[in-house]
């Protein structure tokens, strides 16, 4: 059974870029998979809330990034996350051109819900060692919304 939902007008965004309402219960059905969830809770601790696949396969090294590729199309294709996108005259050689980040349809669903809290996973992500490499990527500009 499919409890009511509430539909927010808007762009569907991401990967897929689709234009449709947001359903919270398929966004939240999408959100607590566990892979996806990591995948969302890393992109919330990220220190710009933007990270890259580079970035999140470092995160979760039991994914590959296609894998992470597929499970950010899916989130994408629920209004979870979008893509933020350099455009070709602007992305710099063997640097990420695609950063991920939520929504601000998911934000405030998974705030109203108690789900993913910012401060939380921003100390937990902040808490794991990382290369210089992905020190770098962490502190790249990310492209405007």
């Amino acid at each position: 059974m499919k409890p009511k939902t509430e539909s927010v007008a808007g762009n569907g965004g991401g990967v897929t870029d689709t234009k449709s309402e947001f359903d919270t219960w398929r966004a939240l059905q999408r959100a607590t998979n566990k892979k996806r969830a990591d995948i969302i809770a890393d992109i919330v601790g990220h220190p710009l809330g933007a990270p890259s696949v580079e970035e999140l396969d470092y995160m979760n090294p039991p994914l590959s990034d296609d894998s992470i590729r597929r499970h950010l199309d899916t989130l994408a294709g629920v209004g979870v996350v979008r893509v933020l996108e350099f455009e070709p005259g602007n992305r710099i050689r063997g640097y990420p051109y695609q950063f991920f980040e939520l929504t601000p349809e998911a934000r405030e669903l998974f705030d109203r819900n108690g789900l993913f809290p910012e401060e939380a996973w921003k100390r937990q992500y902040a808490a794991v060692k990382k290369t210089s490499r992905i020190k770098e990527l962490e502190s790249m500009p990310r492209p405007d919304a």
